[in-house]
């Protein structure tokens, strides 16, 4: 009997009321029986379990937080993430301007979600620099073959190349970006990109220009229209497969309407620079032809009186 009454089912009151007060506690089980055969309950301090725990991950989350939080974009550092880039991406993005290919993104297989402003910045202050420098030594070499023609340097060229350029890959991508958003809100499926990302994809399109600018001085005139026709069918045809991903989820006459409009541009932009800078001569630079100055009239003089008159 006293084998049967060890064997039989106890209820331990001072386990039960300690659970009643904390309802979250565990009981655990051991081999070992306490001095006084109570249950051992599981408890932490305070009266709440597992806050240890939870207290350190949520410190951990809040400092890796306050690690990746960005900048705002009053500050330098905002901008300093766009220039951090090296060699290989920028040439890597430079291959990927000038042999654009059907299917072949441009942002997705370039830029790869991180735009970059270094290569655009450079890019387009070398375009500048060399159409305001190829566009005095077109002079230099038209007074070589012509002594007749007056050449003084043009300073205001590299303004005007420097504002031109800095405009355009910027307020272009601008009102592109603000279509898209615009487009986006009447066709949900449309996902367009970032303004960051539409400036980068012009910048590096008008790479493929600072050659043919160079090439522009063979005094040829057949032979600069090819070279800048090839320049921009490879600028254009970059932005046109970079930007039918997310125009095509809209209307037909609004990707028509809009891709014209984007090569339009394109092809004013090298037409403007073509003929400001390698345009005809203008006539201030023309010496007029040396003209013959006119002599007085002949005035007879009066006859010499004979020696003999004048003693």
């Amino acid at each position: 009997m006293a084998a049967a009454d060890e064997l039989a089912f106890h209820e331990f009151e001072e386990a039960t009321n300690l659970l009643a007060q904390t309802p979250e506690a565990t009981t655990t089980r051991s081999d070992q029986l306490t001095p006084q055969g109570h249950v051992a309950v599981a408890m932490g301090s305070g009266g709440s379990y597992g806050t240890e725990d939870d207290a350190e991950e949520s410190d951990k989350a809040a400092l890796l937080q306050e690690e990746k939080q960005q900048p705002g974009f009053w500050t330098f550092g905002y901008y300093q993430t766009f220039f951090d880039v090296d060699t290989s991406q920028v040439l890597d993005r430079i291959k990927g301007s000038l042999l654009p290919r059907p299917g072949h993104n441009f942002v997705r297989h370039h830029l790869r979600n991180r735009p970059d402003l270094y290569g655009p910045f450079w890019i387009c202050a070398t375009l500048a620099f060399v159409l305001a420098v190829t566009g005095n030594l077109t002079l230099v070499l038209a007074q070589k073959r012509d002594p007749s023609i007056h050449y003084s340097p043009q300073f205001h060229k590299v303004t005007v190349a420097g504002i031109t350029i800095y405009c355009y890959a910027w307020l272009v991508p601008l009102a592109l970006w603000g279509f898209l958003q615009w487009r986006k809100g009447v066709r949900e499926r449309m996902g367009p990109y970032t303004f960051l990302e539409t400036v980068c994809v012009y910048g590096y399109s008008l790479f493929v220009f600072i050659p043919t600018v160079v090439l522009w001085l063979v005094p040829i005139p057949w032979l600069q229209w090819l070279f800048g026709a090839l320049a921009l069918a490879l600028s254009a045809a970059g932005l046109v497969f970079t930007l039918w991903p997310v125009v095509r989820e809209d209307t037909r006459l609004a990707a028509a309407v809009l891709l014209s409009a984007v090569v339009l541009l394109h092809a004013l932009l090298a037409m403007g620079c073509k003929f400001y800078f390698f345009q005809p001569l203008p006539p201030e630079l023309l010496e007029p032809p040396h003209q013959a100055t006119a002599q007085p009239p002949n005035i007879p003089l009066p006859p010499t009186l004979p020696k003999s008159m004048a003693t």
